[in-house]
């Protein structure tokens, strides 16, 4: 469903009392009907928005988007275009609230959730989604498993939230990734609640040191963007988050913490849990997606949902694609899926798988590190592979335009050189030979983990992008051998 809103650009800009205009350029009466950064969506009445990015900068487009019949630009600098100007000291955040303010700040009038954090947002996205529908909201998520970014840039955004509000939402939740809070994704947006669900090592090649990390993060966690935390205490950035939030009257605060589940109970398939005295029962399995339904039952609570329509939310949850996913061809050995990119993700599949199998049984880990992203992380994770996994299959991840031999190396860099370790570490670049390899190791009662990729169904090598699905590949390999 399209909205289509119209103002004049002086009036839209005298409305947006967040910004700051330093100049413009040409007439100010001219009629905006849509707002964008990207140059190939401009059409006649469109206020086309200069993004200075890491790549590309997008005053280079300017005169692309005035061919095209812009109404105007939002820019950091002249451009030699015979359309209106505005000139501002920050494109990316200026654009943020002028969408807002164009589609009648759609935030304002949803129960907006942002959920934010190293590791669980989808599965926490996806659970309090289920629980607020159960409450009688019409709910919307938006993240990972819903476009190419965790979060879309502000234009994106504030479009969407106006389409979902004119749709009859009265909810949306989604995830806010670093990048998004780094560069300013979310200027304009309301949050009725945010959520910390922890913070572990990853994307230090954007944010180049865990304390950058951690400011990007808090900053969703401010009377800017919402008056409503909800913190998981047991993450020691989460315990410093909570001390920094508590001073501010304005701000309310809420935590959540193992402790809070009693009587806990995981699987491959399922977890099940006491909570505020009711039963809970979940299709997502893993021990530590006990965490992940304890962020999602303490924020829906927080936002008025009772203990028992909490519990029916979860219940009725579906297992999330490529969040710790069985696979299941009858084999006598569990397989499993799972997204962990991340030192701490890994290290938390790793361990739920040996709380399934037990101390007698084998956990074996297939799993590779990205090309072009953190590289300090890989023999973090090379680490934590040989100590809580019996067997590993170093593998392909999504080398792009890196050398995978060199990735795998790199990941090797932070395995014991003892013999005994080694022994049980082998390199194969080719994911679906390593998988089966896998496969071919596991006896009755192991249990499988294939780690980084989760639900991505394409494998990005050099400038290919090829289908490969890790739950696909598993079904074919196991159907084979079944």
């Amino acid at each position: 469903m399209s909205v289509s809103l119209e103002r004049q650009l002086d009036d839209l800009l005298a409305s947006t009392s967040e910004i700051a205009i330093n100049q413009i350029i040409g007439d100010a009466k001219v009629r905006v009907l849509d707002i964008t950064h990207d140059s190939s969506k401009v059409s006649n009445g469109v206020l086309f928005c200069c993004i200075v990015g890491e790549n590309v900068d997008g005053h280079n487009f300017a005169k692309v988007a005035a061919a095209n019949g812009a109404a105007a630009i939002l820019v950091e600098r002249r451009v030699e275009v015979d359309i209106t100007q505005v000139v501002v000291s920050d494109v990316r955040s200026t654009m943020g609230y002028l969408a807002a303010e164009l589609f009648n700040r759609p935030s304002e009038k949803l129960n907006v959730i942002g959920i934010t954090g190293t590791n669980g947002k989808t599965t926490t996205a996806h659970l309090l989604a289920s629980i607020l529908r159960q409450h009688g909201w019409p709910t919307s998520v938006l993240g990972t498993l819903t476009g190419t970014r965790t979060t879309p840039e502000s234009t994106d955004l504030q479009r969407f939230l106006a389409e979902e509000l004119n749709r009859g939402s009265k909810a949306v939740v989604m995830e806010v990734s670093s990048h998004a809070l780094a560069l300013g994704r979310v200027e304009g947006t309301l949050f009725k609640a945010a959520v910390f669900t922890n913070l572990g090592q990853d994307h230090l090649d954007f944010h180049k040191s865990i304390e950058d990390y951690f400011v990007a993060k808090a900053r969703l966690f401010t009377r800017l963007f919402t008056n409503l935390c909800v913190i998981n205490r047991d993450d020691v950035h989460g315990s410093l988050l909570l001390d920094v939030i508590s001073k501010d009257k304005e701000v309310r605060c809420e935590s959540f913490g193992m402790s809070d589940a009693k009587d806990i109970h995981a699987d491959a398939s399922k977890i099940s849990f006491h909570w505020q005295g009711q039963k809970i029962d979940s299709l997502m399995g893993g021990y530590f997606n006990v965490m992940n339904a304890l962020a999602a039952a303490t924020a829906a609570a927080k936002l008025g949902v009772t203990v028992s329509d909490i519990a029916k939310g979860l219940a009725a949850a579906s297992a999330v694609p490529g969040r710790f996913e069985s696979v299941s061809e009858g084999q006598l050995f569990s397989v499993v899926v799972d997204y962990a990119h991340t030192p701490e993700a890994l290290q938390n599949v790793l361990l739920a798988g040996r709380k399934i199998v037990g101390k007698d049984a084998q956990v074996i880990l297939v799993f590779g590190c990205g090309g072009g992203r953190d590289q300090l992380k890989r023999p973090k994770m090379g680490d934590i592979a040989s100590q809580f996994a019996d067997l590993v299959y170093v593998t392909s991840d999504n080398p792009r335009h890196e050398d995978a031999r060199t990735i795998a190396h790199e990941v090797l860099q932070g395995v014991s050189s003892v013999s005994s370790v080694m022994s049980r570490v082998t390199i194969e670049l080719d994911r679906r030979l390593a998988i089966g390899a896998a496969f071919g190791s596991a006896k009755p009662g192991d249990i499988v983990i294939i780690a980084g990729k989760g639900h991505e169904a394409t494998q990005t090598i050099g400038a290919d992008e090829t289908p490969f699905s890790d739950v696909q590949v598993s079904r074919e390999l196991l159907k084979a051998v079944s």
